[in-house]
């Protein structure tokens, strides 16, 4: 009885605890990464987002649990000959929702394309990274005349059973218990794994020295980040099928990235039979991991600005000279 007493006491000052470290660390990644552009109000969200350069346009998206700073290295270099838009998706980085709840993967492409329509910019170049990738795929197919052409980096395009083991704890279909654990146990664990998450993400290649600054990931300790990334994940599970029929309707110029070791997703899954189904796809394999953004940047980079440059030419069914 003594022992079921104490726990009673313990119980709320821990939970307490737990609250409170949450809280301060994301205050202390906000601080670490403070947010570096503007805002728009568009579709029920204030979206944050970097505008850099003249010329071509291209507009970048994020994938899970990430933002737009995930993109500085591609930033830097297109941005000397393109109009360079980096954006942070609904409810990540420093998007934050004005009403109503998170929106499912279709409900984020019309939030993009009211966002391309608000900043007036016809017909951009889309590049989008793994469930970014997932998501311009969405656009395009819902909203065919907001874009030229898709540049997939690494895309979630196919059917997901099992989650990426990395993000097996995102794996949580209650929202209660999703609040509960972003609260609670989420950042303090996520802290203890930040290393070695990084190193499963960037895995064969390694983690660059600053990528929590540099690339945002200090921000992944936040709560909502917790949510959302949980929310996008499990929806993947039922939004990708219904898409995957679709892919042969798409007439517009899709190029698809992909590196070979990627520990994340498979590239003959989520890249050969995604350019095998659009029509003039044509898919790039690179000798690397998941995080071709970052670790690849400049050839990643050229085969964005060779996009950018001629987005409405058709494309032949093509592979890079690495397969």
């Amino acid at each position: 009885m003594r022992i079921t007493r104490t726990l009673v006491v313990l119980a709320p000052l821990i939970v307490a605890g737990l609250v409170s470290y949450t809280w301060w660390s994301a205050r202390q990644a906000e601080a670490q990464v403070p947010p570096l552009g503007q805002f728009v109000d568009v579709g029920g969200m204030r979206l944050h987002y970097v505008d850099r350069g003249q010329g071509p346009v291209i507009v970048m998206v994020h994938g899970l649990s990430g933002n737009l700073r995930n993109f500085h290295a591609l930033i830097d270099r297109l941005a000397k000959d393109h109009r360079v838009i980096a954006v942070d998706r609904p409810d990540c980085g420093y998007s934050t929702r004005l009403s109503g709840k998170h929106p499912d993967l279709f409900a984020q492409a019309a939030v993009l394309a009211e966002f391309m329509r608000t900043l007036d910019l016809r017909r951009p170049l889309l590049v989008g990274h793994s469930l970014g990738g997932a998501l311009s795929l969405a656009l395009a197919l819902d909203h065919p005349e907001a874009v030229s052409g898709l540049v997939l980096i690494a895309p979630a395009s196919g059917a997901i059973v099992d989650p990426p083991a990395v993000f097996k704890d995102l794996d949580l279909t209650s929202p209660l218990a999703r609040e509960l654990v972003a609260w609670t146990l989420a950042t303090l664990i996520g802290k203890l794994k930040h290393e070695a998450m990084l190193r499963d993400v960037f895995a064969p290649e390694p983690v660059p020295a600053n990528f929590d600054v540099d690339g945002g990931g200090a921000l992944a300790a936040r709560p909502l980040e917790f949510v959302t990334a949980s929310q996008d994940m499990v929806g993947l599970r039922y939004e990708l099928p219904t898409m995957v029929p679709r892919y042969a309707a798409l007439t517009l110029p899709v190029d698809v990235v992909f590196g070979r070791q990627d520990p994340l997703l498979d590239y003959k899954l989520h890249g050969e039979r995604l350019a095998a189904a659009i029509p003039g796809a044509r898919l790039h394999l690179l000798e690397g991991g998941h995080m071709l953004p970052v670790t690849q940047a400049d050839t990643v980079a050229a085969l964005i600005a060779q996009a950018a440059e001629k987005p409405l030419a058709t494309t032949a069914v093509a592979v890079s000279g690495t397969r």
